[in-house]
């Protein structure tokens, strides 16, 4: 055949070798689009718990300043009735 029947050979081989290569790479490709869509799937609930989270944080803010408020109050109305008390105290004795 000659050096023509020779080139066509190792065309044939080469056209092989390059499918071959392309399948796997399909094949890598699809495998990665799977792994991208669970990364957007975890993601995606990473997210959600996030915001459940912040939501949950917001109302403990609100909660510990109430509480807060209602401890201030608890101690001004403890500081006057010591106040007050010492006054009593202090006008009743001689």
């Amino acid at each position: 055949m000659g050096k023509g029947g020779n080139y066509v050979t190792v065309a044939a081989s080469e056209v092989d070798e390059l499918r071959r290569k392309n399948g796997e790479m399909e094949k890598a490709v699809e495998e990665m689009k799977k792994e991208m869509l669970q990364l957007w799937r975890r993601t995606q609930v990473a997210e959600e718990a996030e915001e459940r989270l912040c939501s949950q944080l917001a109302e403990l803010e609100a909660e510990s300043l109430d509480q807060a408020r209602d401890y201030h109050s608890r101690i001004i109305f403890l500081m006057n009735e010591l106040s007050r008390l010492s006054s009593d105290s202090a006008s009743a004795s001689p």
